[in-house]
């Protein structure tokens, strides 16, 4: 197979989102750090929402970004929670997909602690193909062509080779 036509992640976002901020928040990002061992970023709400009590640019979450080794790894921990089974729904035009992971007690070494309470995050992964670069240099930006941009089953057969992943 061309080099240059084989699929690599780009990034994984790791998000949880707790609808508030405050106490719940802090232990969500502190959760998150022990998962991923980097520091995360808060999320903020874009607009008010008074029937949820939340407020615009409120924290309300928090995510982080992940990309080379440390996403790799984490993406085959991350399969292995969800038992290798993603829903071909799961997967968008462009080639990223997500799922979610209903708590975080699912991975190694995590315990449930009362005083934390139990939190879910949603994962998304980012694809790419080399070459992508040309779209967001600094000189000469082009449009990725057609026949080089990632399709949906592009990235199916790429999960399923690389991470042994069983689309439904």
């Amino acid at each position: 197979m061309n080099p240059i036509r084989t699929p690599s992640i780009d990034k994984i976002t790791v998000h949880i989102g707790t609808g508030e901020s405050g106490e719940r928040l802090t232990n969500a990002e502190k959760l998150l750090q022990t998962i991923v061992k980097q520091k995360t970023v808060r999320a903020m709400a874009h607009k008010t929402i008074p029937a949820f009590s939340i407020k615009k640019k409120e924290p309300i979450g928090c995510k982080v970004t992940l990309r080379g080794k440390k996403a790799s790894d984490f993406i085959k921990t991350a399969l292995k929670i969800v038992e290798n089974k993603i829903s071909a729904s799961q997967f968008d035009n462009a080639g990223n997909f997500s799922f979610g992971i209903e708590e975080h007690t699912d991975f190694p070494g995590m315990k449930y602690d009362p005083s934390i309470g139990i939190f879910g995050m949603d994962v998304n992964v980012a694809l790419k193909r080399p070459g992508y670069r040309i779209s967001r240099r600094k000189i000469e930006k082009h449009k990725i062509p057609q026949n080089h941009r990632l399709t949906k089953e592009d990235s199916i057969s790429f999960v399923k080779e690389k991470y042994g992943v069983e689309v439904i």
